[in-house]
């Protein structure tokens, strides 16, 4: 948005919601929700050196509605608000059956596809894609800058990797979708093996690599 306050606002909460929930002590779901007030109660500061008690639930709201990747969804219980990150997680108490929508047919998901760089390259196709500290892999629903596709790849990516859904599914690789459309899998103790690659293309040439 171009306003400091509001846009370390943003990157703060993701990375609370995300991964820095339980080390904050703020009680969060299996399915991600946190208490908006706990939030701002908190005193850390945001990048713009605000803590965040002198933010308003006003200004938390805001950072929902205008989010472009749509990374958060709020809830009212009991006339309390809640918000979490739809995606992203690195906290083991996040579960993602709590959290996600399990795919369980290939149909639901025509094209499930993994950005990444060429010096990843080599790294992956020896090993795997690797989940790292997150819970799961990320995918996108299509390719950079399509219509419907507002999370899941950054535009800068150089390589394509085509997830093979239906075999996936066969061999009982749990796949999920959040609510704004990305696709998650934690794999195989956390690696998607290159075995379930379907193809993996130079972007934007499509020149076959594998």
């Amino acid at each position: 948005t171009g306003d400091p306050r509001f846009d370390s606002l943003g990157r703060t909460l993701c990375r609370i919601l995300r991964h820095q929930a339980t080390q904050l002590s703020l009680p969060i779901r299996s399915n991600g929700y946190v208490k908006v007030d706990d939030i701002l109660r908190l005193t850390i500061r945001t990048h713009a050196g605000i803590p965040m008690n002198e933010h308003s639930v006003e200004e938390v709201l805001r950072v929902v509605e205008r989010d472009p990747k749509q990374r958060y969804s709020t809830m009212i219980e009991g006339g309390e608000l809640f918000i979490r990150a739809n995606q992203g997680h690195s906290m083991k108490v996040v579960a993602s059956d709590a959290l996600l929508t399990e795919i369980t047919s290939a149909d639901q998901v025509p094209v499930c596809v993994h950005g990444t760089f060429r010096c990843f390259l080599p790294s992956i196709m020896r090993t795997g894609l690797n989940r790292m500290s997150r819970n799961h892999v990320h995918f996108a629903i299509g390719l950079p800058n399509e219509e419907g596709v507002i999370s899941g790849m950054m535009d800068s990516v150089e390589v394509l990797i085509y997830l093979n859904v239906a075999k996936a599914l066969q061999d009982d690789m749990k796949l999920y979708i959040s609510d704004n459309k990305v696709l998650l899998t934690e794999g195989f103790a956390g690696v998607v093996p290159c075995e379930y690659f379907e193809k993996v293309v130079e972007w934007p040439t499509f020149t076959v690599i594998a």
